[in-house]
Parts: structure tokens; sequence; C-alpha cells
């Protein structure tokens, strides 16, 4: 059993580190990214190189036969939706970290970048089944209560269901929004079945309505096996369990193989619906990694 004592020095390390790592790197990379779009018209002016050729008013234009912008009031209060698989997966680890803590490092790097950026953060955390909902607030109580939830949360469910997470998602935040997706995808890859095309097409629709990143989480011992003798392996998930003799190069080689197309066919089906990815791990500085690219996402 965890002591209080114990979560709340796991909660304040994990802030000290991630605030830091926020305002330090991030926080300028995050602001120029989701800076907030308005909807409320202000007015038209001439459009000039640089333009978001979205804000195009084609009408005027062609009356005009000059291009002509719409200028909206700028709204710079966002909602973050930050959403956890905390699956059974989650709990492996080969570098000193497990997926899952690694997941709520991340989420809470993110969540501090948009304290500074004046937006609000909520917090989902799926296994197969919705786990908890909390809607999107402002304030550092409200941050450190979503830290502590994503590194203590005990799941009721091993397995894993981002599709009904995202669909219910999709039912409670009507209002456009970022929605940072956090899962290593175990469970969704290789599926070429009716279930597997529904949850691409969520995360297409998902990515219609919001701004979805998909930051898909993994570990080094889910794409090549050590030679380390012979294992008994278990998938955290359904229990089942086989034997693997790992210093056997044709073993290890099918292995890689198999998870570089899993990998492959993941990232094409990913493609096909247009959100962004980005491929994080244990160990990584993942916070430069996410400065880039959100710096490629404004360029872009």
């Amino acid at each position: 059993m965890t002591s209080t004592a114990d979560i709340l020095q796991r909660v304040r390390r994990v802030e000290l580190r991630t605030s830091k790592l926020a305002n330090d790197l991030m926080a300028g990379a995050y602001h120029s990214q989701f800076k907030g779009r308005g909807m409320d018209f202000e007015e038209l002016r001439e459009y000039v190189p640089g333009d978001d050729v979205r804000t195009i008013d084609w009408n005027v234009t062609a009356k005009m036969r000059r291009p002509f912008v719409k200028l909206h009031r700028e709204e710079r209060e966002l909602a973050v939706m930050l959403v956890l698989d905390i699956s059974a997966s989650g709990d492996f680890g080969s570098t000193g970290q497990t997926k899952r803590d690694f997941a709520a490092e991340v989420a809470a790097t993110l969540a501090f970048s948009a304290l500074r950026n004046g937006d609000k953060v909520g917090l989902l955390l799926f296994s197969d089944e919705v786990e908890l909902f909390v809607p999107p607030k402002k304030g550092r109580k409200h941050l450190l209560r979503l830290i502590r939830e994503a590194l203590v949360h005990k799941p009721r469910k091993r397995g894993t269901n981002v599709q009904g997470a995202l669909t219910f998602l999709n039912h409670v935040i009507h209002r456009r929004g970022i929605v940072f997706l956090l899962t290593d995808f175990l469970h969704s890859v290789g599926d070429a079945g009716v279930k597997g095309r529904d949850l691409f097409s969520e995360i297409g629709q998902t990515n219609a309505r919001h701004d979805l990143v998909c930051l898909h989480l993994t570990d080094p011992r889910e794409r090549a096996l050590l030679p380390a003798g012979l294992l008994t392996v278990e998938d955290a998930e359904t229990g089942e369990q086989c034997e693997v003799d790992t210093m056997r190069e044709s073993i290890r080689h099918n292995f890689a193989e198999g998870s570089a197309r899993r990998l492959e066919q993941l990232d094409r089906s990913l493609g096909q619906t247009g959100v962004d990815v980005l491929r994080l791990a244990p160990g990584d500085d993942y916070a430069s990694t996410l400065q880039r690219f959100f710096e490629q996402r404004r360029k872009r």
C-alpha cells in the first residue's frame, strides 16, 4: 500500500522536473503552436505574404479581384485534454521507468506548458473503459491533481480501448480544443477487421473535431530482444504466456521483423487519418523532441 507521503513525494518530483522543462524548453514552442484563434469576426484586410490561406474570404476576393483575409479576435484560452492509456501494458519498463510513469511525466510537461499559455487542462484516463474524466480547468492545484491521478490511479480493468475513450471524449468536449493521446497502441496494431477500421475512423473523426496529436509510447524491448536465455513472456492485458529462447538468433530476428511490420502498419493507418504522430520512449529527451515537433508544425 502506497502511503500518502509517498504519493505526494512522487507528485512533487514530477512537478519539479516537468515545470522546469516546460519553462525552459517548451513554453515558446507550445505558445507559438497553440496560441488560439477566436471565432469572432473583427475586420477584413488585404492579404499579405505569410497570412494563413485558410483565412482568405473567397467571396470578397472574387469581388475585389485581389485576395482579402478575415481577421478574428484571438481567443487565448484553449481547452487541452490529456488522454492517457493506463491499461496493464503500461506497467512494463526495461529502462528503469514504466511506460505509465513516462506517460505521466510527458503529460505533466504538456500540462505546465498549457498553464503558462493561459489554457485550461483536463484529463481522461482509460483502460478498456473510461476510468476517470476530469474536466478542463486552470490553476496549479488542479494541475497537481491531474499529475497525481496520472501517476497513482488504480485501473479497474487491464485491457485497452482507444476508440471507446475517444468516442467518450467527443461526446463530453463539444468545443474545439487540443487533444494529446498517449498510448502504446499495442492492442490496436495488426487488427485488420472492423474493430481496427473503427479505431482509426474514430481517430480521424477526433482529429476533425479537435487538434489531435498522437504520442506513441514505446519501450526498446518491445522492438528488439536481447540474448538473455529462456524467458517466460506474459501479455499483461490478456494473461497469455509463452516461453521464448532469446539465445536463438532466429527468434530475435523474427521478433524484430514482426515488431517492425506492426509499426509500419500502425504508421500507415495513422497516416491515412491525417493525424500528427510522435513516437517517444522512456529515456528520450522528450522535451526537446516535443519542442522541435511544435516548431515544425508551426512552420508547416
